[in-house]
């Protein structure tokens, strides 16, 4: 026993510090585990008054990259003054970097504790002793780097000639030779076949993770413990749909390292973050066509392509696939002055109607909008313009969409039968299991016997599934070829077709356009476009533009039919104000004004305005938003829903609202619901402007 331990010593507790850095080691290095729980016996042979064993960091690493509870136990109970000595192994158990072990042996040097291990007590009071702990520290540090260096370079060095063994993705297994080989079970193998085939017909893979819910269909994971690996069927997930797609395994290439780690400062102490993805090319190692692949690499880059287009808020100037909507050409159309992509705006109570606007600079404060243009015209010419690219093509794609439709229905129903063959070997396996139990160990026979019942009723379930769908399938109409191939001859009638689905129609501009670009003649008033097509040709289009608020030219009435439908209804000044609305011109060009109006009216011999021969007083919409209360805009949604009896004789005209239905208890109840969405702050300020007292 070393003479450095004291009776004083021997008055405090002694603490044991147990740990090991991976829960690996904590299941498989048993040995050294005993040998540290030894060292109690140690510290009671030594005399001491209490040992107390820490072994909460047991799984945990002493690099200082992740937080030790039992180290930091062990720090208070040696700063309470209450530890005489410190039980370790070696100096790398209590720590392997110079932060933690040079604290630890600044206070036990003030608490006047000993730190001792098999080779001998050390006092951190005397000048030798705490240099040699000194160094004991360092090497311990710098055995870590080391070790750690060694094992990373072995490592890169074996996976760079792909024999490096890590965790393989649900399909592949390791062969006994070292190769990565395809699962020889045909359900795993087929299911993850049947995702990557409904990915290429869906185009999305939360569409896949969709359609794999709605036909039951389940996913094979593998779940990790430790060492031990093991295969279990789930219902799918989103993350798992996503894992499969991603995985370049699957396309024959050995990819190792393309996971990363970030180090952050966390209370003055770094903390490693794993799990981030690394772009390609810092992956440690990329080999392709090293063992048989689900997918070829084209089709994967193709894969990766369509994924990063659908997540849409990653690349604000990158192309976007298509989502539904009624934009055909969302996330493609390219402004041509600055080069950003134009943005979908739609109107809120205007039905069909959307535009494609670029924001420009809109950062920066004052820099205003780039160009914009309605949607409706453009996407029916660029419409017009795919149509005609794929008519020799039709009927080729009419017969797909039929063998498609019959494709996914034998995909369903092979995969109900790949699962009702799996339950039943797992059913039979039951019974055998059960058969072979002792018939007096009833808690053992018990179990088994509900396994086997659990399995009958999985079994009867999936044939009950698959007699309902063979029975939807036989009862569902078939295709019928001809009235298909008919259709594709008249491309224009399906693609307008009410039932057609405008996420369809996206997809298909998205495979046969790259992108387009837009630019503004202002000189023809017209939108130039400029279609790049997937092949490299490229086609401009013009599309004429309509200004906002005005008639179109070919839809401008003339001015003697329009006198004629709204003469009597309104006075000279109101007609004259229509004309000009509508555009309609004099016979020499010139625009109208009462004195015209007049003229042409008694050359005409239409009616001058009479109130009393116009079925009663009317009132213009102005005038009924003004007695009501709302502003013209909520008047006119209010005569557009028909809540507002009010009329308009031709489009540009004004609205004639009889006076006396404004006081009607529908039109009341129209205007209340206006008002109650009014903002709490416009209430206020009409409150204060009609309580505000003249001349203050």
């Amino acid at each position: 026993m070393s003479s450095k331990i004291t009776a004083e010593h021997r008055s405090r507790a002694a603490v044991v510090y147990v740990r090991q850095s991976t829960m690996a080691q904590v299941m498989g290095n048993l040995e050294s585990q005993r040998r540290q729980y030894d060292l109690a016996r140690a510290a009671e042979a030594g005399g001491f008054a209490s040992v107390t064993v820490i072994d909460q960091d047991l799984g945990r690493s002493g690099s200082g990259i992740m937080e030790r509870p039992g180290f930091e136990r062990l720090v208070a109970m040696v700063c309470s003054g209450d530890v005489g000595a410190v039980y370790c192994i070696e100096a790398s158990r209590l720590a392997r970097n110079g932060r933690d072990w040079h604290h630890l042996i600044d206070l036990c040097a003030l608490a006047g504790a000993l730190v001792i291990d098999p080779d001998g007590a050390y006092d951190p009071r005397l000048v030798n002793d705490r240099l040699l702990l000194g160094l004991k520290g360092t090497m311990s540090e710098y055995e870590l780097s080391l070790l750690r260096q060694r094992g990373i370079a072995a490592r890169d060095s074996k996976a760079r000639r792909g024999e490096f063994r890590f965790m393989l993705p649900p399909g592949f297994c390791w062969s006994e030779t070292g190769q990565i080989e395809m699962d020889p079970d045909e359900h795993v193998v087929e299911t993850i076949r049947l995702i990557f085939a409904k990915f290429r017909e869906l185009g999305s893979a939360r569409q896949v993770f969709l359609w794999l819910r709605s036909v039951d269909i389940k996913m094979p994971v593998v779940l990790r413990n430790i060492d031990v690996c093991k295969l279990t069927w789930k219902a799918p997930a989103y993350h798992s749909v996503m894992q499969v797609l991603h995985n370049p395994l699957y396309a024959g290439a050995y990819a190792f390292g393309r996971k990363g780690q970030r180090t952050r400062i966390v209370d003055g102490r770094a903390r490693k973050v794993s799990g981030f993805d690394k772009p390609r090319d810092q992956w440690n190692v990329l080999l392709r066509d090293q063992h048989p692949a689900y997918i070829g690499w084209q089709e994967y880059e193709d894969n990766q392509k369509l994924l990063l287009e659908n997540a849409h808020m990653k690349k604000l100037c990158a192309r976007k696939s298509g989502r539904g909507g009624r934009a055909l050409l969302t996330g493609l159309m390219r402004c041509g002055r600055c080069g950003r992509m134009m943005r979908v705006f739609y109107g809120m109570a205007k039905g069909a109607a959307h535009r494609y606007q670029c924001r420009g600079d809109d950062a920066h404060v004052g820099a205003g909008l780039c160009i914009g243009i309605g949607g409706v015209r453009v996407d029916r010419a660029v419409a017009m313009q795919i149509l005609e690219a794929v008519s020799d093509r039709a009927v080729e794609a009419a017969i797909l969409a039929a063998d498609q439709v019959e494709r996914s229905n034998t995909d369903v129903i092979a995969a109900v039968e790949r699962d009702l063959e799996a339950a039943r070997y797992e059913a039979s396996l039951a019974a055998r299991r059960y058969e072979l139990v002792d018939p007096a160990k009833r808690h053992v026979a018990r179990e088994l016997e509900a396994r086997w019942n659990s399995a009958l009723e999985r079994v009867a379930e999936l044939e009950r599934r698959l007699t309902g769908i063979r029975d939807a399938k036989v009862a569902r109409p078939k295709v019928d070829r001809t009235l298909l191939l008919q259709l594709a001859q008249d491309l224009p009638a399906a693609w307008n077709a009410p039932s057609s689905d405008m996420r369809t129609k996206q997809r298909l501009v998205r495979i046969l356009v790259q992108e387009l670009v837009c630019n503004l003649d202002d000189a023809t008033n017209e939108a130039v476009m400029l279609i790049h097509w997937t092949g490299g040709r490229h086609t401009e289009i013009r599309v004429p533009r309509v200004k906002t608020g005005r008639y179109p030219s070919d839809m401008a009435p003339t001015a003697v039919d329009a006198l004629r439908k709204l003469a009597g209804h309104w006075p000279d000044r109101e007609l004259a104000v229509s004309l000009n609305r509508m555009r309609c011109k004099s016979g020499q060009g010139e625009t109208w004004t009462t004195v015209r109006v007049r003229e042409m009216r008694e050359r005409l011999g239409l009616p001058e305005y009479d109130p009393a021969r116009a079925g009663g007083e009317m009132v213009s919409l102005g005038k009924a938003a003004e007695q009501l209360g709302i502003c013209v805009g909520s008047a006119k949604s209010l005569a557009q829903k028909g809540i507002l009896p009010a009329t308009q004789i031709m489009p540009g005209s004004p609205w004639l609202v009889p006076a006396a239905s404004l006081v009607s208890e529908a039109v009341q109840i129209g205007v209340r619901q206006v008002v109650s969405r009014r903002p709490k702050i416009y209430e206020d300020y009409q409150y204060d402007k009609a309580i505000r007292l003249p001349g203050l």
